[in-house]
């Protein structure tokens, strides 16, 4: 699917997953074994454009929320985050929806994480291994710095999509990618849809 067709007729709650080539990418998928390196997710809210909420290392784009680049959890353009994981990053995207779609309920919860995490550090490389194991054994971390599939995780808690049973530092990239079996809570993830036919990113946002 086009991004702007995709961009056009997300909605919140949807998610868009991305695997890349670069070492760092691999060793995210080695030691989680994951399908994909990075998780993120959709918000459509009213007559704002759509926006991608999710944790990285890089600051290309302006945080739609503080209107800074930063690093760690961030909103931005949908559509500019996209072109940039892609063009800059190396990476192929996909898009998953939320059947049924969210409700105005869980896209204030939505909107309240952002408010709550918006500028969260992304953690030290070498401790995403750990975190990932702790969490295994059910043990959680504290959240001053969270990546990219605990931002999600954390976000479909408060919207009521997950069980708290589980820590966030439980959920990997791939946990949310159709091989693997996420208990949602009156919801569930469509098929992979890849995404295709990306611009390159706008010249006055990208870095």
């Amino acid at each position: 699917m086009p991004l702007r067709e995709a961009a056009a007729t997300t909605a919140t709650g949807d998610v868009w997953l991305f695997r890349g080539k670069s070492t760092a990418d691999k060793a995210i998928r080695l030691v989680t074994n994951s399908p994909v390196n990075h998780v993120s997710m959709a918000m459509a809210i009213d007559d704002l454009p759509p926006l991608l909420w999710h944790a990285e290392l890089g600051r290309s784009l302006t945080d739609q929320w503080t209107a800074t680049r930063h690093r760690g959890a961030q909103l931005h353009r949908l559509e500019h985050a996209v072109s940039v994981w892609v063009h800059k990053y190396g990476q192929r995207p996909w898009l998953r929806r939320l059947e049924p779609a969210a409700t105005r309920a869980m896209e204030d919860a939505a909107l309240q994480t952002v408010h709550d995490f918006d500028a969260r550090a992304f953690p030290r490389t070498g401790a995403l291994a750990r975190r990932w194991l702790l969490g295994r054994v059910r043990r959680s971390v504290p959240l001053e710095d969270l990546y990219c599939a605990e931002l999600v995780a954390t976000t479909y808690e408060h919207m009521g999509l997950l069980s708290t049973d589980r820590p966030a530092n439980w959920y990997d990239p791939g946990k949310f990618w159709s091989g693997d079996h996420l208990e949602l809570q009156g919801a569930s993830l469509g098929p992979e849809i890849e995404i295709t036919d990306v611009p390159e990113p706008p010249p006055d946002e990208e870095r």
